[in-house]
């Protein structure tokens, strides 16, 4: 299994360099220009920075720039990091969120996937830039003798996706997968439902096929309870980011929240209810992995915190690690505490990645 480490600003990079030296092999930049650094300059600044580590969007939106200005952008690291470039294309659930506005639908972001893998391949494509059902104009890459961007080797693209439909895409589409646990349900249910999207138009998911996977992860202290202070603040801004997720899809589709999260279920939503007012999706969302909101803590009990994370002393993060292995999951990132975010990685290298 590969081990991916993420950095959301441009003051970062050198976690990226640290993680580098202890054998991480992936760097996610993340896509949420309301709370972090612009992702095309931090991951042009880890390009320069490092030597051998992947560096991908971890997610690129859809929704905040054009198929053809994304392509670029991919291209450009590219000519950075040759070889070591790939992204990772989502709907993008806070960075739309941050904004008033929901994520991409499946089949617009599907009709973007196609658009930048093709750029990528040096292709001319037709693209319609108001979106699937709007007029089309033929568009590729020009001037390449002036070596602005590099398409060879050619960048892998990734799809993410929580939902059945999204993961489709990611199977019938994309060269890899990124899922969220248990956002998405468990791993082997997505990988489901990706290959009955590969399947759905007649492909055969290819052998070097990556899968990746955004986790809550906690090591624990030797005897530490689950309701320890130190366990509530290092693990629940993340597990958080996951209700603030469900939190807007329960209300817009109007199905039941799952099985995972119900205990809490009613609690947390009379809570969200009271966040009114014209900036409540700021509210709802800006907090994503870096802090709690004010009485969020209430929600993490120890049955939520099984529920959401892969959790345990080290020699039980390494089992839990393997099964996902065993069911076919190539890699996970995870964001650790952002103050301890360099001790948590050395230890988690030292105490779980040599093991594996």
């Amino acid at each position: 299994m590969e081990f991916g480490v993420a950095v959301g600003t441009i003051a970062a990079v050198d976690y990226a360099q640290h993680g580098e030296r202890l054998g991480f092999t992936r760097c996610w930049v993340p896509d949420t220009p309301l709370i972090r650094s612009n992702v095309f300059a931090t991951m042009a600044a880890v390009a320069l920075a490092t030597k051998t580590i992947k560096i991908g969007s971890g997610v690129l939106v859809c929704g905040m720039r054009l198929a053809p200005e994304a392509a670029s952008g991919i291209a450009t690291i590219n000519a950075l990091a040759p070889g070591r470039t790939y992204a990772i294309i989502g709907a993008g659930n806070t960075a739309m969120r941050m904004m008033g506005l929901r994520p991409t639908g499946a089949k617009a972001m599907r009709e973007y996937v196609r658009v930048v893998k093709a750029l990528l391949r040096g292709e001319e494509v037709m693209y319609a830039a108001g979106g699937p059902g709007t007029p089309e104009h033929p568009v590729r890459f020009t001037g390449l003798e002036q070596e602005h961007v590099r398409l060879d080797p050619l960048p892998e693209i990734h799809v993410a996706g929580n939902g059945p439909l999204s993961l489709a895409v990611a199977g019938d589409t994309g060269d890899g997968l990124c899922v969220s646990i248990p956002r998405g349900g468990t791993f082997a249910e997505a990988i489901g439902h990706v290959r009955r999207g590969a399947a759905k138009v007649g492909r055969t998911l290819p052998a070097n096929y990556h899968t990746a996977a955004l986790v809550n992860l906690l090591m624990l202290e030797p005897g530490e309870p689950l309701t320890s202070d130190r366990v509530i603040n290092a693990i629940g801004p993340s597990v958080m980011a996951n209700f603030h997720y469900l939190a807007d899809w329960v209300r817009e589709t109007g199905k039941e929240p799952p099985a995972y999260v119900r205990p809490v279920w009613d609690d947390y939503m009379a809570f969200v209810k009271r966040q009114s007012g014209a900036d409540a999706h700021l509210a709802l969302h800006e907090t994503h992995y870096l802090t709690l909101q004010a009485d969020e803590a209430q929600f993490l009990t120890p049955e939520i915190l099984r529920n959401f994370c892969i959790i345990g002393e080290p020699p039980a993060l390494v089992e839990q690690l393997r099964q996902l292995e065993r069911e076919g999951l190539n890699q996970i990132t995870f964001f650790p505490p952002f103050k301890q975010r360099y001790e948590v990685m050395e230890r988690f290298a030292r105490q779980v990645m040599e093991k594996m």
